[in-house]
């Protein structure tokens, strides 16, 4: 079928948008930030999926302050004609479930909407939605207030177009250089998603994603909240996503490139180690992100790891069992697959693990023969990865070892730590707290003014050990870091199980000094690097302790900064006041500590996020690993920024 036959009849309808309102995360996967920036997701790979039928060069996306979200496409326009159902192809796409050029494949052969659902999704979940479409030189639009049309399909005109649009899009009607495609605006609605706004970093990430994937895609982003922009055009595809993530790593190899086509499937594959300890691999299928995975990646790391073993005897060099943990480590690869999308098949609408069996067998038949292939024709290379991975797998063993030989002692056998964890009496995850405190001093505070029938307390004696480049075995011989892991009772390693989690809030609570910051991001190291689902299950929390206490008519106030500081005394300008600046938390006694870093009415705690993956790896890397170079660079040129306390 010809890419530029796309009129009402590629449109089919399955069903209607009454039980999104109702079950919104059976379409979105959750009503929190997550399902937000799917909504996000859903529309702008609706124009990706333009791109796929081999029409749309550019696509925009501006972000508003009004928490709306524009985003437009130069690609064909959805249809307008009259569908069979008797209204407009445009309001049957956007007010019924499973209708789009998506399903049935008529418009589409490869597309990142499963059944055409999302556009429709996000329009029930939106207070306000606008689809404009530019076709034959005109624009017609249609508005929606929570899945609801306002009124038919109707023509735009000049003024309409002007007050809706960003000036620098310069849509005109009647003018051919305004081009064809689509424009969809939507606020998503606060009953639904509360006060959730969206993340400017989260939305770059998105676009960046699809530039890699869509070679000679354009991208454009703005913010008029604050008035950023951003482009992202990639030549390089995959191979140089791979690339961006390793800029700044010492790298064992060049981009090792599979890719392979058969008549229902095409698959490409970048792969690449560096010297570092951590694995980061991203795999997509039609545009999306299968942040969980499914069977493509399955694939890949079988053919990963048979590759690399048969290459292994083939040098003589194992002398331990590799096992597919062993690969991981220094391991950069992206794995792209590409198939007709009403062959697709999602453990979930919100599409984050691909399903499909025949996928595969197909990846690791391609990638193995790529693979082999490359190393082969590279042996240099091929011998270092090898290297690599006897290395880790030794390591591997080491820690085993050394685990075991701590359980022999019972330092492990309960998660009790007599002298050093003063645990909660709550046996409830979901509501039980552990303090990492700094020192002995704090830690006595803590314990006295906890309360503990839900706060746990764990003094640290001191700096734990940079974790940047630590293998296993040197993590379990630590007696510090040892002490953390029992206490959070989810183990680590290949015995590591989030799910037996003891405390559902872990909070670093710190000194509000270069010491306390220090150690603070010693363990931010920690669990990234060892225990990174305690982060992005929303677990880790930094306490935040007054930095004065302000005492004014024998009456206390706490200031968080130098800031709060001011206009406190601002506000009391003419009474007698006292300032103690608190250099330690050991300076608070136990009712002062509970009242302004433990009290759940009055603390303050921040919540640690990873907004962008890729850009906290390469920041960890330059701030805790070995070369000094890029850190230094970083500090000089950021030192201005800092307020140290010294």
């Amino acid at each position: 079928m010809d890419n530029t036959d796309y009129t009402a009849k590629q449109i089919q309808v399955l069903e209607g948008l009454e039980p999104v309102r109702k079950r919104p995360g059976m379409y979105i996967g959750s009503t929190d930030s997550r399902g937000l920036h799917e909504c996000l997701r859903e529309i702008v790979d609706n124009s990706v999926d333009e791109s796929f039928a081999g029409v749309a060069k550019n696509i925009w996306l501006t972000l508003g302050s009004d928490n709306s979200a524009t985003i437009k496409d130069d690609g064909r326009g959805i249809p307008i004609d009259k569908h069979k159902s008797g209204v407009s192809a445009l309001e049957v796409t956007m007010t019924k479930l499973h209708a789009g050029g998506k399903f049935g494949g008529g418009a589409y052969k490869v597309s990142g909407g499963l059944h055409g659902v999302g556009a429709s999704v996000v329009n029930a979940l939106s207070s306000y939605f606008l689809v404009i479409v530019l076709r034959d030189n005109k624009a017609y639009f249609q508005e929606y207030e929570r899945g609801n049309p306002k009124a038919p399909v109707t023509a735009a005109s000049q003024k309409q177009l002007d007050s809706w649009l960003p000036p620098e899009w310069g849509i005109k009607i009647n003018q051919p250089e305004s081009g064809s495609g689509t424009i969809t605006k939507f606020i998503p609605d606060k009953k639904i998603f509360g006060d959730l706004v969206f993340d400017k970093t989260k939305a770059k990430n998105l676009l960046k994603d699809r530039a890699y994937l869509v070679a000679g895609l354009n991208f454009n982003f703005k913010d008029v909240r604050d008035g950023e922009e951003s482009h992202y055009y990639f030549e390089g595809g995959i191979k140089s996503l791979v690339t961006h993530a390793n800029r700044g790593k010492q790298t064992l190899s060049d981009v090792i490139y599979v890719s392979k086509t058969d008549a229902n499937m095409q698959i490409e594959a970048a792969v690449q180690y560096t010297d570092t300890f951590n694995e980061n691999v991203k795999s997509f299928v039609n545009g999306i992100n299968t942040t969980d995975g499914g069977t493509h990646l399955t694939g890949f790391r079988i053919a990963l790891t048979r590759s690399i073993v048969d290459y292994a005897k083939k040098l003589g060099s194992i002398k331990e069992e590799l096992t597919g943990e062993d690969m991981k480590e220094g391991l950069n690869a992206v794995i792209y697959v590409k198939m007709p999308s009403e062959s697709l098949q999602f453990e979930s609408q919100t599409k984050a693990k691909l399903n499909n069996p025949e996928v595969q067998g197909f990846v690791t038949s391609a990638v193995k023969e790529g693979l082999d292939t490359h190393f082969e024709e590279h042996p240099a290379e091929a011998r270092r990865i090898v290297e690599k991975i006897m290395l880790a797998a030794m390591a591997r063993l080491a820690a085993r070892a050394a685990k075991d030989a701590v359980l022999r002692r019972g330092a492990l056998e309960g998660v009790t730590l007599p002298g050093v964890l003063a645990d909660c009496q709550s046996t409830d995850p979901s509501i039980s707290e552990l303090y990492i405190v700094e020192g002995p001093s704090a830690g006595g505070s803590a314990k006295q003014g906890r309360n503990r029938s839900f706060q746990a307390i764990l003094p640290l004696g001191g700096k734990i050990l940079n974790t940047e480049r630590a293998h296993l075995d040197r993590l379990v011989k630590s007696d510090e870091i040892k002490n953390l892991i029992v206490a959070l009772g989810a183990g680590i390693g290949d015995s590591l199980n989030y799910d037996k989690i003891r405390y559902h809030r872990v909070i670093m609570m710190t000194d509000a000094d270069v010491d306390g910051g220090h150690i603070k991001s010693l363990l931010l190291t920690l669990f990234y690097r060892h225990l990174p689902e305690i982060i992005t299950r929303g677990y880790l929390y930094a306490a935040l302790p007054p930095l004065y206490k302000i005492t004014i008519a024998k009456k206390i106030f706490y200031a968080y900064s130098d800031e709060e500081q001011t206009q406190i005394l601002k506000e009391n300008r003419d009474a007698k006041y006292t300032i103690q600046r608190y250099k330690g938390l050991g300076e608070m006694n136990p009712s002062q500590l509970w009242e302004t870093t433990m009290d759940p009415k009055t603390r303050t705690i921040k919540q640690i996020t990873i907004s962008d993956a890729e850009e906290a790896d390469r920041m960890f890397t330059m701030l805790m690993g070995e070369e000094v170079a890029p850190r230094k660079h970083y500090i000089q040129t950021n030192a201005k920024f800092a307020n140290l306390d010294i």
